[in-house]
């Protein structure tokens, strides 16, 4: 391996973990927390939802003991298997994701009673992240958490914006779409979230549990009835009659609070700080960009070409949420949308000389089964078209069959972190040289 290919290669791992490193609890969360209640004046209780559940109430706890002593603190964070931390005050529990379990089913429901037991007095510290909204399974009477999976599982391959799941997702609930305030009502509460949705609308991070809800059941059923194939009759009867979800100006929303901690575009400009001091000329195309993977990176990749045209050195970088769209609600192969984007990146650059990318999910899973080893992404380099040949593979074949994972795996460029217990979605880099990086650095590595 050539000495730039390995340096390339751990200069995009450096360009992701910088991402990463901004959107962590420990760095964002202590500078927006609260004072707690006095001694004696009622409690903090903390309701920590998402990927980030664990690390969000661990930072939390790490401050309020330092800062505030004697505080009381209690309760409980809810976060996908793999993602527990080590606590001293809040209870930490884990369930299903992407797609929901008996075991998030049973933590929402002790969520939910500990909200109903705070008084006047208490404090609740909401602390939200992405995955809460299949996280949390309380859905309304007519819906049993079986139905609740057949829909999650029809809605992700559906392939449409995380905003139109979400807003089925929340009038399907008991705690999504603002009824987590509505049980919290009537203690004071501040919602701290980190943000992983285009354009961060508080009303679909987690599904705006503590937020009023915009959104109608006309879009609710036009989402379901899209659906295909479609869902069963009796459930679609049952969402239809859900009960509307609290809307702006609801009383309940008076002595609730709200505010952003870490998003998408702190991590993409960490990102391209770090990517200018290393001499790219960064090429910001937002942290809001949605739709189909291969789409997304046929169009990255003519944006990289031209600049490889012009002799420009830069690091295009990008986040937001890709998609991925099963045809007839089935899935093949292995991987996830940013392993999937890499591929079709792979395809479309066609093995042009000094291009290279990395496509990963912040929280460090890509897809997948769920589990705690699967990958964050893949790498891409000038060469990876060739040695997938030379294996035996068939890069279009595989994407057609959406099957990514094994590509990269077999390749040996699958990027593996572990959970990195933050969420801010998707974090794309691609790096192009000009022609003369390419001429002055063309030794082997020493043997």
């Amino acid at each position: 391996m050539k000495a730039r290919d390995a340096e390339t290669r751990a200069r995009l791992k450096r360009l992701y973990d910088a991402a990463v490193r901004d959107a962590l609890p420990e760095t964002c969360l202590p500078p927006h927390l609260p004072e707690p209640p006095k001694p004696g004046e009622g409690r903090l209780v903390i309701f920590a939802i998402g990927k980030a559940a664990a690390a969000m109430a661990a930072a939390a706890e790490n401050y309020y003991d330092r800062e505030f002593p004697g505080t009381q603190i209690e309760g409980l964070a809810l976060t996908r298997y793999g993602h527990a931390r080590p606590t001293r005050h809040v209870e930490v529990l884990e369930g299903g994701h992407p797609v929901p379990d008996a075991a998030g089913e049973a933590a929402s429901k002790r969520l939910l009673r500990m909200a109903e037991w705070l008084g006047p007095e208490d404090f609740a510290l909401v602390l939200l992240s992405g995955g809460a909204s299949a996280l949390t399974v309380q859905p309304v009477q007519g819906i049993s958490l079986e139905d609740e999976i057949l829909l999650t599982r029809a809605l992700l391959a559906s392939g449409r914006p995380i905003g139109d799941i979400n807003c089925v997702r929340k009038h399907i609930s008991r705690i999504k779409g603002g009824r987590l305030v509505e049980t919290i009502h009537p203690a004071r509460s501040l919602t701290l979230a980190i943000s992983d949705v285009a354009g961060d609308d508080p009303s679909t991070i987690a599904s705006g549990p503590t937020v009023p809800d915009t959104t109608s059941k006309a879009r609710v059923m036009a989402v379901v009835d899209a659906l295909r194939p479609p869902v069963p009759d009796a459930l679609r009867e049952a969402i239809a009659a859900a009960p509307e979800t609290p809307k702006p100006g609801a009383e309940i929303f008076t002595h609730a609070s709200y505010k952003l901690v870490a998003s998408g575009t702190g991590s993409l400009g960490a990102a391209a700080a770090l990517a200018r001091a290393e001499g790219y000329e960064p090429v910001a195309l937002g942290d809001a960009l949605e739709g189909e993977a291969r789409e997304l990176a046929q169009e990255h990749a003519l944006r990289a070409l031209q600049a490889r045209a012009e002799g420009r050195r830069v690091a295009i970088i990008s986040g937001g949420e890709a998609a991925v769209t099963f045809e007839d609600g089935g899935k093949a192969g292995k991987g996830g949308p940013n392993q999937e984007y890499a591929l079709a990146l792979a395809i479309a650059l066609d093995g042009t000389p000094g291009i290279s990318a990395l496509a990963g999910d912040t929280d460090g899973i890509d897809g997948g089964s769920g589990a705690a080893d699967d990958p964050a992404g893949a790498i891409v380099m000038p060469d990876t078209l060739d040695r997938a040949r030379a294996l035996g593979l068939d890069p279009a074949k595989m994407l057609d069959g959406h099957d990514s994972g094994t590509f990269f795996g077999q390749l040996g460029d699958l990027v593996k972190t572990g959970p990195s217990y933050t969420n801010v979605n998707d974090f794309r880099v691609i790096l192009v040289e000009n022609t003369e990086t390419d001429r002055s650095d063309q030794v082997d590595s020493p043997p």
